[in-house]
């Protein structure tokens, strides 16, 4: 195929920038806002199209640094119009609710809902630099050499993108991470999934609640005051028009033990659980960023916040690069945001083990997690691990 052959390359339109985003999710255009902020020239692709980007329903949970970087990129206007600030959550066991007092164990510091299909539009307006929807075919080029570049077609008609370098933004199954030669992955399925929904119904309480339950885990999140994100641990292979609404909202009242107040299923599918990680994050000129590197499960709420965190690396990286021809940073790449996607793996874990059912646990291994969540609800030491790691490790840049 032409897109695996270089010589046929040398035939098609080509267009030359600094920088070869490859995806246009969070991660791809926080990196082309900040590159467009500092002068760097970058040209941004995409396979969906704007509309199915800009609808795909995601995260929703931005860590104190993720805000903090929104604003500084200048898309932070409707974040703090909209975005619901949260001081605490809920951890629920044996029935009983227990509060985590966010801020009061962090010195101030804060989450906020703001879903990820909301900055996603911030970032799409945002930009003034060529943004290009719709390829297939993309595949990328000599990425151990000075002069990489990426090829790919566009309503029938093939393109060159010749670039200084590639930044693989482009999610678990895009094409980047698989050119990464010698690269080592580090995976972890999960047994369970989550079935969520969002509806048309106002949230029980003001914050999250995580509620484990000899059912299986619960989760009551929102996306504002009149529209509640909730989730409920099931199968893997859940068949989805198995649960009807009333099936759902019965299940979710038994599990959080909390006053509900049903309202019009809007949207409703099925999330895999897994952890994984690549080892290294780069080869030669190209870069991996966000879930194109690494996929933590749900429960942890750092898949967003984690991209973000990369992209502060990149970015700086690049900066020093194109502005001061440093590499160190570019070499130090990796193992920066290694260090803390490790960590960030660890507390996502730690949430998902200790709140969800697994159904080849005896009794011992349940009396187990009752007596850790009982012991980070009755440990300050225990609740401000939680809540460090919850609003977000320190960015250090």
């Amino acid at each position: 195929m032409w897109a695996n052959d270089p010589s046929e390359s040398r035939l098609m339109p080509r267009t030359r920038t600094q920088v070869a985003i490859i995806g246009a999710g969070p991660a791809g255009l926080l990196l082309g806002q900040m590159l467009q902020n500092a002068g760097i020239d970058a040209v941004l692709i995409e396979a969906r199209s704007r509309g199915y980007i800009e609808e795909r329903i995601r995260a929703g949970v931005l860590e104190q640094g993720t805000a903090d970087t929104l604003r500084e990129a200048g898309v932070g206007e409707r974040l703090d119009r909209q975005g619901l600030v949260h001081h605490g959550i809920a951890l629920r066991f044996d029935g009983v609710a227990h509060r985590i007092d966010l801020s009061g164990l962090t010195g101030g510091k804060h989450v906020t809902v703001y879903g990820q299909h909301e900055v996603v539009r911030d970032l799409i307006a945002a930009r003034t630099a060529p943004l290009v929807f719709e390829v297939s075919d993309t595949a990328v080029h000599d990425i151990d050499t000075g002069s990489p570049y990426v090829t790919y077609i566009k309503d029938g008609t093939a393109h060159r993108l010749d670039a200084e370098i590639i930044a693989g933004c482009d999610g678990f199954h895009g094409i980047c991470r698989p050119a990464l030669p010698n690269a080592r992955f580090f995976d972890r399925i999960y047994p369970f999934a989550w079935l969520g929904i969002l509806a048309e119904a106002p949230p029980p309480t003001e914050e999250l609640i995580y509620a484990r339950h000899e059912r299986g885990f619960a989760l009551s999140s929102m996306r504002s005051p009149t529209v509640s994100r909730l989730y409920l641990q099931c199968r893997p292979d859940e068949d989805i028009a198995a649960w009807s609404d009333a099936r759902i909202w019965d299940e979710l009242h038994r599990r959080l033990g909390t006053d509900l107040t049903p309202g019009p299923v809007f949207q409703k599918g099925v999330t895999a659980m897994r952890s994984f990680v690549t080892e290294p994050m780069r080869h030669g000129r190209m870069f991996l960023a966000g879930d194109a590197a690494h996929i933590v499960p749900p429960t942890g709420a750092k898949g967003m916040n984690l991209a973000v965190a990369d992209i502060r690396v990149l970015f700086r990286a690049l900066e020093a690069f194109f502005c001061h021809q440093d590499q160190r940073l570019m070499d130090a790449y990796s193992a920066t945001c290694l260090s803390r996607i490790w960590k960030v793996q660890r507390f996502s874990w730690w949430m998902t083990q200790m709140l969800h059912r697994f159904d080849d646990d005896d009794a011992f291994e349940h009396r187990v997690q009752v007596a850790e969540l009982d012991y980070v609800c009755g440990s300050r030491a225990a609740s401000t691990t939680l809540a460090e790691n919850y609003v977000g490790l320190p960015l250090d840049l």
